[in-house]
């Protein structure tokens, strides 16, 4: 298994980033093990309700952005290892969407690197999410609308310009 990547729904656990961690051989100096849990939420940002979400992902891109960020990250003092998976597909609300563990010699390492991971993949991967909205049109938008048509030119499926 690899430490970073893009998931179809259901072909990634918690568990097995977990078992990533422990084939570390630096593990035993990890003296904190922090994790993130993206989940599909209930309400957007414009507080409507969502019956879920679909995730995209120009895949090639996007895997080589979250593999750069982890190993950047992992240079950092007091980093023992970086895990991110991202996965895709058709999410109900109350799913898993992502997993980041940040393994550090202590909190004070580990903390900060977590939050760090999850910002840079929310605006750095070539990721999308299309709100599926109980009442009204869905709709795809992005953390970053500029930097992820960086990679994508103007031809693609995911119409960020209509993100209300």
């Amino acid at each position: 298994m690899r430490k970073t990547g893009i998931d179809e729904k259901g072909t990634i656990k918690l568990l097995d980033m977990l078992e990533i961690l422990e084939k570390n051989p630096r593990k035993e100096e990890a003296g904190a093990i922090t994790i993130f849990i993206g989940r599909a939420k209930k309400y957007t940002r414009r507080n409507e309700v969502t019956e879920g979400l679909e995730l995209d992902a120009y895949r090639e891109k996007a895997e080589e952005t979250l593999a750069s960020i982890s190993q950047e990250l992992e240079k950092k003092n007091g980093v023992i290892d970086v895990i991110i998976h991202h996965m895709i597909g058709d999410f109900k609300v109350g799913e898993d969407l992502v997993y980041v563990i940040v393994a550090g010699k202590s909190r004070k390492d580990a903390f900060p690197v977590l939050r760090e991971a999850v910002e840079r993949y929310k605006h750095e991967a070539p990721i999308f999410k299309r709100e599926l909205l109980k009442k009204g049109k869905p709709y795809w938008v992005s953390e970053d609308n500029k930097k992820k048509r960086e990679f994508l030119g103007s031809q693609h499926k995911w119409d960020l310009a209509s993100n209300p």
